[in-house]
């Protein structure tokens, strides 16, 4: 069927792996970035991320090694290197690599013992503190950068998976829109919520053009059927009714349109306790009318058996083709005919009620009574003897034939 429909293929807005298609451009006010940096560095790609930790350190580490090598060429430490008598600011400084070196030592605390500063430099002391105070605001924000671009939970979304399509199909003889998701990890996804939207141009009464509109989709909000309990793959199930934007798309409509619904996914990872988000997309075409998920639980020894072979597997199912609303109607109009006739029937079975009895009284005044004999009654043809009558007086009633009964 999908393969069948010819159209121009659709921009997606998000990909089927949950990247947002869209690019930001002429973005002209660029500093409000820096007014975010730690965030922005986290943002950035890791070849980007790893050039700024790189560079971080490596800048730091020139800087105050050239401001140490100033303070030696300054006070003339590079003059006396030969005189013993001589007092540097830091021992062993004879160029700028020697000073290089030290600036490393400093801010990493390694302090090999060679290169030391003297209590005879004040400025080199200031220095000192300076380059410690700096140096652990410099790991502190690179090594929280890099912490928080490794514990992000992206890479998470990546075992939470979609079905392929999604499908359209009857349940309890409703027309319903449904899709199936699943966790591959063992640990599970804490307060799961699903959501879904469809995203669709469209233009409104006074002329106004809206590109990408945004409608939401109902996947069990208000019964709470949206919270899931996401230990095996469940199948997410909207139901089409009059507020469903699908209420008045037929089969055939649907190989027509032109819109995308996004479904996402939030919840909190058990391990970390991130908020963790996987997203997905399913295309006009990749929505397969009168079709079902197949089975892919079992119940093995001890154990519930998942095999997500069948994951994305699909198969027909007799499905009406015309939309929600004129199933809808049919079935209106079923109930009503079927009522009436059960109002019909039962008006007819009132109505012949007192004639049945009119004529049985006429029938009873007709017949003789002999002497000695108990009265015989006439129903429908059937004469009943003095046996019947003795019973039926007994029991309290009189006993009819089978037709008075079924009437």
């Amino acid at each position: 069927m999908a393969c069948g429909r010819s159209r121009r293929k659709r921009q997606r807005y998000v990909e089927k792996n949950g990247r947002c298609n869209v690019q930001h451009g002429n973005m002209r006010k660029t500093y409000r970035y820096l007014t975010d940096i730690f965030t922005t560095l986290v943002d950035l790609n890791w070849r980007c991320s790893l050039l700024v930790f790189v560079l971080a350190y490596a800048v730091t580490w020139l800087f105050f090694g050239a401001i140490w090598y100033l303070i030696a060429y300054c006070r003339g430490d590079l003059d006396h290197l030969e005189d013993e008598t001589w007092t540097p600011c830091v021992n062993n400084v004879n160029g700028f690599i020697s000073a290089f070196l030290f600036s490393i030592e400093t801010e990493t605390t390694i302090g090999y013992g060679h290169r030391v500063i003297t209590d005879q430099c004040p400025v080199g002391t200031m220095l000192l503190l300076l380059q410690a105070i700096l140096g652990s605001m410099v790991n502190a924000f690179m090594v929280g950068c890099m912490f928080v671009k490794i514990s992000q939970p992206n890479k998470r979304a990546e075992t939470l998976v979609f079905s392929r399509n999604a499908v359209i199909s009857l349940r309890d003889d409703r027309l319903c829109l449904m899709f199936r998701v699943g966790d591959l990890r063992s640990s599970h996804i804490v307060g799961a919520n699903m959501r879904a939207k469809l995203i669709k141009s469209k233009q409104t009464q006074e002329g106004e053009f809206i590109p990408l509109d945004q409608t939401d989709i109902s996947v069990g909000f208000e019964t709470g059927d949206d919270r899931l309990f996401l230990v095996s793959p469940l199948v997410i199930s909207h139901e089409i009714d009059v507020r469903s934007p699908f209420w008045d798309m037929s089969q055939g409509q649907l190989e027509k349109e032109d819109f995308e619904i996004v479904v996402i996914l939030e919840g909190m990872v058990e391990a970390t306790g991130m908020t963790c988000q996987a997203r997905s997309s399913y295309l006009a075409e990749e929505v397969l009318w009168g079709h079902r998920f197949s089975p892919m639980m079992s119940l093995a020894e001890g154990f519930f058996d998942v095999d997500y072979g069948a994951f994305h597997h699909t198969f027909e199912v007799n499905t009406p083709s015309c939309s929600a609303r004129e199933l809808a109607l049919a079935t209106a109009r079923l109930d009503a005919h079927l009522y009436w006739s059960i109002s019909s029937r039962l008006d007819e079975d009132k109505w012949e009620g007192p004639n049945l009895t009119e004529q049985t009284g006429k029938s009873t005044d007709s017949e003789s009574v002999r002497e000695g004999d108990g009265p015989t009654f006439t129903v429908g043809g059937v004469t009943n003897t003095q046996d019947q009558s003795v019973v039926g007086e007994q029991n309290g009633s009189v006993t009819t034939d089978q037709s008075e009964s079924e009437a």
